[in-house]
């Protein structure tokens, strides 16, 4: 079991930037990937990047490649989401989730672990 928690959201205008941070309360190990998700108000919680522990591998939804980077820090068990260009449909609550999957996935439902979420708001 490992516990996930988000920081980093905020209030930003359109064009700027942001950087969450997902920290993972043990050791992080090889077999799991890191997702980061999103979800909007009315809307269905979506992918946004993903990263397989071991090896570095991500993979990004065609939504947000350019403009959304994911990368972890091993030393510190954290995943990281650098978001530039903000827009106001970026507006959500953002989410880290871990799945233990033997596999690289990005399906919601195979991810068992999740934060609690940090609001990102981008005003126009």
């Amino acid at each position: 079991q490992v516990q996930l928690v988000e920081s980093g959201g905020g209030l930003v205008q359109t064009g700027g930037s942001l950087r969450l941070s997902c920290a993972a309360s043990r050791r992080i190990f090889g077999s799991l990937t890191i997702g980061w998700f999103r979800q909007a108000p009315g809307k269905e919680r979506e992918i946004v990047a993903a990263i397989r522990w071991s090896g570095g591998s991500t993979r990004y939804s065609d939504s947000f490649k350019g403009r959304f980077t994911i990368s972890r820090d091993n030393a510190k068990n954290t995943v990281y989401l650098q978001m530039n260009s903000l827009k106001p449909e970026d507006t959500a609550v953002y989410y880290c989730a871990a799945s233990e999957a033997a596999f690289f996935t990005t399906e919601v439902r195979r991810y068992a672990y999740w934060g609690q979420g940090t609001q990102v708001t981008i005003s126009s």
